[in-house]
């Protein structure tokens, strides 16, 4: 995976970031979702790099190969606030202080609070199979809280980190097909899996997100603030993101002030099992500067 590209960890004092990177041209992050690292993206980050980029794939704060701190009782040791400010003082160490920012599933709300904190850091924006954290618990119902139940297991004290931690192989291998990951990419996931700090900081992800993320975005609409960044929304045609909660375009209309974007005919996890799409899609969309 990623020939050619050198990797980095980045020393910030109580954290670490890891990060893989390579080229030249417009600089361009992307951020990964739960489980995985950034080794989601070894089919779309080296054609980002073909098609005149400089491409940055970090690993998540206490995801892969980055470090965190240790939890605290409010969760914000793992606030989307404290990893977007990992991810702008990263690539400030790497030279970098504007970008293009991309973001998958938990990634995508790590990019979403770094647009709101850091606007002079995001030149475009790219959330994939996401609305805000806030949007879809004023929405959840029976339906929801089934499909996506995972959120409020993970959110509670001790027990996922038990379950988990009992057999991480058989919690997060049945999904996590090596056909269709790659194997190399397969093995890194399996590997940081396996790690208990590395489940914990997971969890706190989530912890977080049902507590002092959801109460950062319910400020930042009490203060009527907006993603100022042109935004392009991905979403996989065969997950239920759309099922849930309609056109996810119709939802962050409210939230940004330039809004497009399309599904993907792909499984949730879009940049493995869509790479080409994807790739042309944000490549399209980084290179239309003066239409928007």
């Amino acid at each position: 995976m990623f020939e050619g590209f050198e990797e980095d960890v980045i020393e910030l004092g109580e954290t670490s970031v890891f990060v893989r990177h390579a080229g030249e041209g417009p600089p361009v992050v992307l951020l990964h979702g739960h489980p995985r690292t950034s080794a989601t993206w070894h089919r779309v980050a080296p054609q980002l790099v073909a098609a005149g980029f400089q491409v940055f794939c970090p690993d998540l704060r206490g995801y892969g190969r980055s470090r965190g701190p240790s939890p605290t009782p409010d969760h914000t040791a793992h606030s989307k606030r404290a990893s977007a400010g990992d991810i702008v003082a990263a690539m400030g160490r790497l030279g970098v202080e504007r970008f293009h920012l991309v973001g998958h599933d938990r990634g995508s709300y790590v990019a979403m609070r770094l647009a709101l904190d850091h606007p002079h850091a995001v030149d475009r924006l790219v959330l994939m199979d996401c609305v805000p954290i806030s949007e879809h618990l004023a929405r959840a119902d029976a339906r929801f809280a089934t499909r996506w139940w995972h959120w409020f297991f993970f959110a509670q004290p001790d027990v996922p980190e038990r379950v988990i931690g009992a057999d991480p192989d058989a919690w997060y291998g049945p999904k996590a097909d090596p056909e269709k990951m790659g194997a190399a990419n397969h093995a890194e996931l399996m590997q940081a899996v396996r790690r208990p700090g590395t489940i914990r900081a997971m969890l706190e992800d989530y912890r977080a997100g049902l507590t002092v993320d959801r109460d950062d975005e319910l400020a930042d609409r009490a203060a009527e603030r907006r993603i100022e960044a042109p935004l392009l929304l991905l979403w996989a045609l065969r997950d239920d993101l759309e099922e849930l909660v309609g056109d996810p375009r119709d939802i962050w209309r409210t939230w940004a002030h330039r809004v497009e974007g399309h599904g993907i005919d792909a499984g949730h996890h879009q940049a493995e099992e869509a790479p080409d799409e994807v790739t042309e899609a944000l490549r399209h969309f980084f290179a239309t500067e003066g239409e928007h």
